[in-house]
């Protein structure tokens, strides 16, 4: 969730980053990457800004990635290959510190190739620099601050202060989103207003998100449900061709086994003789109960 978050903030406020990564106004628009040469890797990812004469082009990150320096530069040659008299600006955004060294990686050496691009560590930076510009006030929690819940509420009272609804209810619903990465759900709920979030796209697709994966979760442990129930009915039809009528305490015990260990029991069904050896493999295998 936090890639399309930052790729929003990214796209619609782009003069507020350009004003903090660039340190001068410029008017960016969205650099679509099917206007690039080739497929781009992560294009979800990806956000590419330009003006006239530049190209920004920034990556957030929330774990260090090792092939961070090869995409940076894979990247700048795809861009040169489009727009080969436009200059380039790179930046690698870290949100969430990490004891990593990778996050400190800022050059990509390949033999006699060597490519650098700009890092920042947003535990790094003060809120001071980010907390006047709209468009940043969502990463402002996230910087170097002795106490983020009392960064949240100032945060807070800069959203109320905005006008335009709909860009109140955008900056709430992704303030609300990357704060989840260092402070607690509840937390996060007190400080900033909800019906403020609810009017938000940000905060539908949000909504939408979670719903659709928690739906895609419950579909799949349906599905491993299912396996599971249906190995022991396989197992327990064919104990009672070997050895006979089975006992309902011994029945409730196979049908509380993990699908591992259902599959464990099937694989040897053939060394029971009776229901002592059967009894005997229960003991030894279903620890859990």
């Amino acid at each position: 969730m936090y890639d399309p978050i930052c790729k929003f903030l990214a796209e619609n406020y782009s003069g507020d980053f350009a004003r903090w990564l660039l340190g001068k106004e410029m008017g960016f628009t969205r650099l679509s990457p099917s206007e690039l040469s080739l497929e781009p890797i992560r294009a979800d990812a990806l956000i590419l800004l330009q003006s006239e004469r530049e190209i920004l082009h920034i990556e957030f990150q929330t774990q260090p990635d090792p092939k961070m320096g090869f995409r940076m530069l894979d990247y700048r040659l795809r861009v040169y290959r489009r727009f080969p008299g436009k200059l380039m600006r790179q930046v690698v955004i870290y949100l969430k510190k990490t004891p990593s060294a990778l996050v400190e990686q800022r050059v990509f050496q390949l033999e006699t190739t060597r490519h650098e691009y700009e890092i920042i560590k947003m535990w790094e930076v003060e809120p001071t620099a980010l907390i006047n510009e709209t468009g940043l006030l969502p990463l402002v929690v996230l910087g170097n601050t002795a106490n983020p819940v009392d960064t949240l509420a100032e945060v807070a009272r800069k959203i109320e202060a905005i006008e335009n609804s709909q860009d109140k209810s955008n900056i709430s619903a992704s303030t609300a989103v990357l704060a989840g990465l260092i402070l607690e759900r509840e937390t996060i709920k007190r400080i900033l207003r909800e019906d403020i979030m609810k009017e938000s796209v940000i905060y539908q697709e949000w909504i939408e998100t979670a719903t659709a994966e928690g739906m895609a979760r419950g579909r799949a442990e349906g599905r491993a449900e299912g396996l599971k129930e249906g190995e022991a009915k396989l197992i327990l039809k064919q104990l009672d061709r070997r050895i006979g009528n089975i006992p309902e305490s011994l029945i409730g015990r196979i049908q509380n086994l993990s699908l591992e260990q259902l599959e464990e029991l099937g694989e040897t069904l053939l060394d029971f003789r009776d229901l002592e050896s059967l009894i005997t493999w229960l003991g030894a295998n279903d620890e859990t109960l």
